[in-house]
């Protein structure tokens, strides 16, 4: 048995896009069109982590899902948990919880797909803004 892909159903390719590779940092492996089927199919995987792949599926004709609290999240683990968090902020994207403990973050996806985000090794030493910012929202 071997590990395939997470699906997440997404709204907005475009704007899903933006978030998982623009802002999260993940590479775009491959894009299926499904003209019969009316979805198209996105594959994206951490970089140089092809094995661990998210598929977005966008259903041409769904334009709304709900906030997706029963799926759970998706996790990476990052090198620099405060850079990684930095450059989602800097591509607008709101810290839910942000890394007050040099560890752990999570974002949402556009589609309100929980993003869980730990630091490889060794929590960081805890820094601001990190450590005064609250939490927004749920995660």
């Amino acid at each position: 048995m071997k590990y395939l892909h997470t699906m997440v159903r997404v709204a907005d390719l475009e704007q899903s896009l933006g978030f998982y590779r623009d802002a999260l940092g993940l590479e775009l492996l491959r894009v299926m069109e499904m003209p019969a089927g009316r979805f198209t199919l996105a594959y994206l995987a951490a970089p140089g982590d092809s094995a661990a792949q998210v598929e977005l599926t966008w259903n041409w004709d769904e334009n709304k899902y709900d906030n997706a609290r029963n799926f759970g999240h998706i996790a990476y683990s990052v090198p620099d948990i405060y850079a990684t968090c930095q450059r989602l902020v800097d591509h607008g994207v709101q810290i839910s919880r942000p890394p007050r403990d040099g560890f752990m973050a999570f974002v949402r996806s556009p589609d309100g797909i929980s993003i869980e985000l730990l630091q490889q090794g060794a929590p960081l030493a805890p820094a601001q803004p990190w450590v005064s910012m609250p939490n927004i929202g749920h995660w």
